[in-house]
């Protein structure tokens, strides 16, 4: 690293952004906790303190795993996740944190405040193209988009968890980013335990995310629909919407579709995963998706939807599919290739590129950087 810990005596990192440690909730929760892990194992640089939401955290734990937790009064999520965001960063400052760490740009309304009246250094993950993602309206999307804007204008400096957000901010805003993606290993930490409340078959094509439009879930039960012979086990919150709660009704009295509540288990999923014998990814927004990554290190064929993000975070080396006809003939193909070629072919990229001590070692080597000055 780029600065020596002595360097750092007294200086904190805040990491903001998230609704806090133990992750509990998503993406954002899962980095922050093993950039707290990993800080300890690397002896990273200074101290770490990650701001939680008190709403969601009734406990208030003073610490974990050596990182102070500060707490909030406000939810991290809906409507009053901007105000959250805010009151985090502001506090951070009037601690006099040496690095902020901000992961999504909700609270980037600030950022033009930080920069007049503090000498704080801001690192933003700036998350995926939010804006775009079709379940925002208008007034939201404005917002977003108004957002991004500042935390590339006002941050120390920005980081692109997928080379297409990366190509994203560069063509739009003019502005290079530092290209970190996100860690997958976590999920091979507990020992499997099987799903015991529905009887599932040996093996299965497996799609696990939240049941939106944007991630084509409606496309991919309707091609498994047409194929009897290839078992379908699909983990979403199906009563979460009228969308969700639609396509249950239209896809679940086929036999060989299995729709699954959300699996929060980690020995569960583990048990869910390891019975797959490949992985169906339908996300077509965001960055480096998690879920997308945590496969990948289970070393199985990946069926991903066809967009810049997904070959991006799979070096164009999954099978892809753009409609319901291109994913049934991606599923008879796959009966017919080399897939354990094509598993390898996943696991050593996660391997490779996909884990925390990669992502850890960038993500304290830049807090390193941009404190002595260097990417300014």
């Amino acid at each position: 690293m780029s600065a020596s810990a002595n360097d750092w005596s007294g200086h904190t990192i805040a990491i903001v952004g998230t609704v806090g440690v133990p992750g509990r909730y998503g993406g954002f929760e899962t980095l922050a906790e093993n950039l707290v892990r990993k800080h300890g194992e690397m002896a990273g640089p200074g101290s770490l303190v990650v701001y939680c939401s008190a709403r969601s955290y009734p406990e208030r734990n003073p610490s974990f795993l050596g990182a102070r937790l500060r707490y909030v009064n406000l939810p991290a999520n809906g409507a009053l996740s901007v105000l959250y965001d805010v009151v985090c960063i502001f506090s951070a400052i009037f601690r006099r944190h040496a690095v902020i760490l901000l992961f999504g740009v909700s609270g980037a309304i600030a950022l033009p405040f930080v920069r007049l009246f503090s000498r704080v250094q801001v690192v933003t993950n700036v998350d995926g193209i939010e804006w775009k993602r079709e379940k925002w309206g208008f007034l939201a999307r404005s917002l977003l988009r108004f957002s991004e804007f500042l935390a590339v204008r006002f941050s120390s400096e920005i980081v692109a968890d997928n080379l297409g957000i990366a190509e994203h901010i560069q063509h739009t805003y003019g502005r290079s980013c530092r290209y970190i993606a996100y860690g997958g290993d976590h999920a091979l930490l507990s020992e499997p335990q099987a799903y015991c409340r529905r009887a599932l078959p040996l093996h299965y094509s497996l799609a696990v995310c939240r049941v939106e439009p944007e991630n084509n879930v409606g496309m991919i039960l309707e091609a498994f629909s047409l194929l009897p012979g290839s078992p379908l086990v699909f983990v979403g919150n199906w009563k979460g919407s009228a969308y969700g709660k639609s396509l249950y009704a239209e896809y679940a009295r086929f036999e060989h579709i299995y729709m699954l509540d959300p699996v929060y288990d980690p020995p569960e999923l583990r048990g869910l995963r390891d019975s797959a014998h490949s992985y169906i990814h339908g996300h077509s927004a965001g960055g480096t998706n998690p879920s997308l990554v945590e496969m990948m290190h289970f070393g199985i064929p990946v069926l991903a939807f066809d967009c810049s993000f997904n070959r991006y975070t799979t070096d164009d080396k999954a099978i892809y599919f753009s409609d319901e006809e291109s994913l049934r003939n991606a599923i008879a193909a796959l009966a017919g290739s080399n897939s354990a070629q094509l598993g390898r072919d996943m696991l050593e990229l996660a391997r490779a590129r996909y884990t925390w001590d990669v992502v850890a070692h960038a993500y304290f080597e830049l807090a390193q950087s941009v404190r002595s000055g260097a990417v300014l």
